[in-house]
């Protein structure tokens, strides 16, 4: 009798365990909402823009960014390169500046394009896409450098 309910003990011990591996198993999400693959090109005034960084910002969700190649091309990366952005309207920045010293930035793209609440651009991920063209105009401007008494080195990196 003794044997008997050792047996059945060890057996519901056992089943108990695989109860809990297979729930911890079945919940071994990372978390990370569903991605597609995003790539595209950057154009300023139709001609590639050749220098910067996309940068694609769900409200809630990780952002999701991307270099702008010598050719205008980017391709996003939100959590691993390459893995692309969430689906959804979001906004976006495209930042494209260059350091000059600690009180000087020149700016390869209108001031408003970097920051994603200024930029007046949004794009429409519904799913993976190669050809997102994203476009920018200088409105008659150029490529300027702007100058401060602010130290480039006091400047939060994560409001640009």
């Amino acid at each position: 009798m003794r044997s008997d309910w050792m047996r059945l003990s060890l057996s519901c011990f056992v089943s108990a365990c695989l109860c809990v591996a297979l729930v911890a198993a079945g919940g071994c999400r990372d978390g990370r909402p569903t991605l597609v693959k995003v790539s595209g090109r950057v154009l300023i005034d139709n001609k590639p823009l050749t220098t910067g960084v996309v940068r694609v910002v769900p409200a809630n969700a990780a952002p999701a960014s991307g270099e702008i190649g010598p050719d205008g091309t980017f391709t996003l990366s939100t959590f691993r390169p390459g893995d692309g952005c969430v689906p959804g309207e979001h906004p976006v920045a495209v930042v494209a500046i260059k350091t000059l010293s600690s009180s000087a930035i020149q700016y390869f793209v209108p001031k408003k394009y970097v920051d994603h609440t200024t930029s007046g651009k949004t794009v429409n991920i519904t799913g993976p896409t190669k050809d997102l063209e994203i476009k920018l105009s200088w409105e008659g401007g150029a490529p300027f450098i702007e100058r401060s008494n602010t130290s480039v080195g006091d400047i939060d990196p994560g409001s640009l």
